[in-house]
């Protein structure tokens, strides 16, 4: 009688290494899928509030700065409007020892409510002056180059809303700069654009008048609630 021998079957040992490896591998991965899918930091005011859209803020120096004119000093403020030469649009002008214009700002999803570091933006003062350069929106755009003075200027008279290649001079962001923040201009809303990306400083011209530029050195600033 012949009979059949079954082989007995191969018991795989648990390997303890091996299963801390594989969930290592598995909350990494949930980690930087996590990571890839966040929101980018909300922007928060002098009172450690977000800042929300439909609302009102200062745009006011991180730190109190002084600019000497011909006859006396004064310290620099929030964002007013002005002009070099008596044209329109009116420039984003820092103002002198005040908090300045009262603006609003509008991201590039006008349903999200809060204002977010990276994302395009429009920037439109909610208070404008009505009795100069009212055919101009109160919304931020960036202007010509200006070779009298070297800068490109801040200006107004831009475009609300539209995002897209047609509007890439109305859109600005608003980053983190070391313990405050930083306005640049870097739109998204071009993908080919990103050599344009350049930081708002400040530009004094003979005047000692204070505009808001394209520069190297960026401004350091902060949100005050109206």
């Amino acid at each position: 009688m012949i009979v059949s021998v079954q082989k007995p079957q191969t018991i795989m040992k648990f390997n303890p290494l091996l299963a801390l490896l594989v969930l290592l591998f598995s909350l990494s991965s949930h980690l930087l899928l996590g990571a890839s899918n966040a929101s980018p930091q909300e922007v928060l005011d002098t009172s450690g509030k977000k800042l929300r859209t439909n609302t009102n803020y200062y745009i006011i120096p991180a730190k109190p700065f002084t600019i000497c004119g011909f006859v006396s000093c004064f310290n620099g403020g929030g964002l007013a409007l002005d002009t070099i030469d008596q044209t329109c649009p009116l420039d984003v002008i820092i103002e002198k020892a005040n908090d300045g214009l009262p603006l609003q700002f509008s991201p590039i999803n006008s349903k999200k409510g809060v204002i977010r570091v990276s994302t395009d933006l429009n920037i439109m003062f909610s208070a404008a002056d009505e009795n100069r350069c009212s055919q101009y929106s109160p919304v931020w755009k960036l202007g010509h180059y200006d070779a009298s003075n070297g800068q490109t200027f801040v200006t107004t008279g831009g475009e609300f809303g539209n995002p897209g290649p047609q509007t890439i001079k109305n859109w600005f962001k608003i980053e983190k700069y070391e313990e405050a923040y930083k306005v640049v201009y870097c739109p998204s809303v071009c993908t080919s654009c990103k050599h344009l990306c350049k930081d708002i400083g400040m530009f004094v011209d003979k005047n000692k008048r204070m505009h808001l530029a394209l520069s190297d050195v960026p401004l350091k600033v902060k949100f005050k609630k109206v």
